[in-house]
């Protein structure tokens, strides 16, 4: 069950209008919180607040996070909405959101009928770190491309959680992005992921989408019980719409775990198991006794009957990344860490730039 305490602001170290950070004094100490300006209104010093510790207690790591839900002393959100489409429906947080399929939406004559991306790439990935790759290796094959950015409601909900995500767009190398299912806070909010890649394609004119969930993907050591599992569905979507399906890998050789050694168990069983449609497999260039096994992996999977494998040069997406200033790590480890892993996003990323 989840666990709730009572605890004060004593500084609001962040803020601005979609996320804060405060310092909160709790009975046995102090922490550092998140909160949601719109569902919970201003903070200040000395307000009392209601914390969800669930996280921290779990000792979760990288997700190990308060999050403030009520602020007992403020004026609380803002009014609603937009939009008459509620996301986290039916919980104490469902908060009403702008669909851009919505008749209200200005962007509903443009999607009413629509049912086809007209033969756009989709760059599918089991990571959220690794839209950083596909992105940047979209941009250095053609810095002209509109991307778009397809966030799923597989793991974090909020949009604004991911600095990964601002920090790309800062850069330029994200130009616009959509919120799909219940996750929440994109440039435009869509109610399923095949009207999220049709919302980024003729709302936001994207030329290419990367479709992932945000940060925080779930494992659970079987063969299906994990996120990445999505990345079969999010394919096959693309596919269904006219467009052109391309497969980041998930690969590494520094993960100590024999399951996410070479091509990850997630990949080979996404793309084997979840995904029923051929799609384009993308492996990075690396020192051919690399290279050849890796392929060799793909290969035993049965994957190559199925799907188009081919290779591509990742490094220039990773020069763009490094010039642009953008930062980015997967499982804790950076790019010059697990090079691999990145480099496969950027080649897909190039791929997905040569088919448009």
């Amino acid at each position: 069950m989840a666990t709730f305490r009572r605890a004060k602001v004593v500084e609001v170290v962040e803020a601005s209008d979609v996320i804060c950070r405060a310092r909160l004094a709790l009975d046995d100490g102090e922490i550092v919180a998140t909160g949601f300006p719109g569902m919970l209104g201003p903070l200040a010093p000395g307000d009392a607040v209601i914390v969800n510790m669930t996280a921290l207690e779990l000792d979760l790591g990288t997700g190990g996070e308060g999050f403030i839900l009520w602020n007992l002393d403020g004026a609380g959100p803002p009014g609603p909405g937009e939009g008459h489409i509620v996301k986290l429906r039916y919980t104490p947080w469902q908060t009403e959101v702008l669909v851009a399929e919505a008749p209200e939406s200005p962007d509903h004559e443009r999607l009413r009928e629509t049912d086809s991306i007209a033969g756009v790439p989709v760059v599918a990935c089991g990571l959220h770190s690794q839209i950083a790759g596909v992105a940047a290796g979209i941009k250095a094959a053609h810095p002209n491309a509109r991307v778009g950015y397809l966030m799923t409601d597989g793991a974090a909900l909020p949009i604004v959680w991911s600095k990964l995500v601002a920090a790309l767009k800062r850069s330029g190398l994200i130009d616009s992005t959509c919120t799909a299912g219940h996750s929440f806070g994109g440039d435009i909010e869509a109610v399923n992921i095949f009207s999220g890649m049709a919302g980024l394609v003729h709302a936001r004119s994207a030329d290419v989408v990367v479709a992932a969930m945000g940060p925080g993907v779930v494992g659970t050591g079987t063969v299906l019980g994990f996120t990445a599992l999505e990345q079969g569905q999010l394919l096959d979507a693309a596919t269904a719409l006219g467009g052109r399906s391309v497969a980041c890998l998930r690969i590494s050789f520094a993960d100590p775990r024999p399951r996410h050694t070479g091509v990850s168990h997630h990949t080979i069983t996404a793309l084997k198991v979840a995904a029923r449609e051929p799609s384009v497999l993308v492996l990075p260039e690396l020192p051919d006794a690399a290279h050849d096994g890796l392929r060799r992996e793909l290969e035993g999977a049965g994957l190559g009957e199925r799907h188009e494998i081919t290779t591509a040069d990742g490094a220039p997406g990773l020069e763009l990344l490094s010039t642009k200033g953008v930062s980015v790590k997967s499982m804790g480890r950076s790019i010059d860490e697990i090079p691999e892993l990145f480099l496969a996003a950027s080649a897909a990323g190039r791929v997905a730039a040569e088919r448009l």
